[in-house]
């Protein structure tokens, strides 16, 4: 899941580009385990900046247009570049593991059932 132009710019100009783990929610759906790429994908070569959401879970249909909330935790790694997609799917793989890892420890899991994943229905939310 990416997040558009916008809600990237809105992100703190300070925050190290690199793998982050967290939890996010679709909508007003469950919380779940997610790795977050904050940077420029040199392996893609992109030329804008990017946060793209991994989200651990299995989904059974499409969701665009869902509001995507997410918690950052933690800091796995810097954004690097890959000699082949071989070597990019393996990091990834791993940076899977340890998001699951670290989250799996009870400071981190506790975080899954805050408040902020819970929105009211039929709250608006940044206008939407």
């Amino acid at each position: 899941a990416n997040f558009s132009e916008q809600v990237v710019e809105s992100f703190p100009s300070d925050m190290s580009t690199g793998i982050y783990y967290g939890w996010a929610c679709v909508g007003n759906g469950d919380v779940h385990k997610m790795v977050l790429s904050i940077g420029w994908n040199p392996f893609y070569k992109n030329i804008k900046k990017s946060v793209e959401t991994h989200i651990i879970h299995t989904f059974k249909e499409d969701f665009y247009g869902e509001i995507l909330s997410i918690v950052i935790i933690g800091y796995i790694r810097p954004e690097k570049n890959f000699d082949s997609l071989e070597a990019l799917i393996s990091a990834i793989q791993e940076d899977i593991e340890e998001a699951k890892r670290q989250l799996d420890l009870p400071e981190h899991l506790k975080l899954k059932e805050d408040n902020f994943f819970h929105l009211p229905e039929g709250k608006i939310v940044n206008n939407h």
